[in-house]
């Protein structure tokens, strides 16, 4: 998207660390949290989260991705709850990546309905809102929806509040189009956590030490990646 691609503060990113856990419980991933020495403790509710993900014709973002690029982008729409049915408050994300580096706008959209009936123009009519800019609107006018996918997500903050932990787990994945969006094709993975520390830009040092302290191994890991394969490899 021409409207991302300008530069961007060091400041304005993030850091995100992400483990594919398989083979081991929830509960012993939540466990290894909290005796972590930063004393990892749940923050908010859990919640369900609902994504559809946006590609090219090509799938460049998806392949930017698979190929290690450092700059990469995610365009997806979020929201929270129900998978189908009326979406009353959805959120247009785009999650811009420099490495390890990340930073996310985000920008309201109208309310839709997914269903049977979901098309093209569902979209573009939830982009009427003059918040979202111009050429924003015509670069996701000009993307494919991919996948829609939807996961079950638990938060955690550190006792000196320099680190947030979220644990996804429950993935389903659907595959969709603006011209076949019966939803006939999904999967489901029961089996797989996702687990991503975030802290800000000047603490990656010290963020080295406390990866160092679980007993995870680090990955490269993308739901959307994971989603696609499963669902068109």
């Amino acid at each position: 998207m021409k409207s991302v691609n300008k530069k961007l503060g060091l400041d304005k990113f993030r850091y995100e660390r992400k483990y594919l856990i398989e083979g081991i419980s929830f509960a012993e991933v939540k466990l290894a949290c909290q005796l972590h020495p930063k004393g990892f403790r749940p923050v908010f509710h859990p919640r369900t989260i609902n994504n559809i993900y946006f590609d090219t014709f090509g799938f460049k973002h998806y392949a930017d991705n698979v190929e290690g690029n450092q700059q990469r982008l995610k365009v997806r729409i979020r929201w929270y709850g129900n998978l189908f049915g009326e979406i009353k408050k959805p959120v247009l994300e785009l999650k811009i990546k420099e490495g390890l580096l990340g930073i996310k706008k985000s920008y309201k959209l109208n309310p839709f309905v997914l269903d049977k009936n979901f098309s093209k123009d569902s979209i573009l009519d939830a982009l009427n809102r003059n918040d979202v800019p111009v050429q924003i609107k015509k670069d996701l006018a000009s993307l494919q929806p991919a996948i829609l996918n939807q996961y079950h997500r638990h938060y955690y903050l550190s006792f000196d509040r320099k680190f947030r932990i979220t644990i996804d787990q429950k993935m389903n994945y659907h595959r969709i189009s603006y011209h076949n969006p019966l939803f006939l094709e999904n999967s489901h993975d029961r089996n797989t956590l996702i687990m991503e520390l975030k802290y800000a830009h000047g603490a990656d040092q010290e963020a080295r030490e406390v990866s160092a302290l679980f007993p995870f191994p680090l990955t490269k890991s993308s739901k959307y990646v994971q989603g696609l394969e499963r669902l068109f490899l």
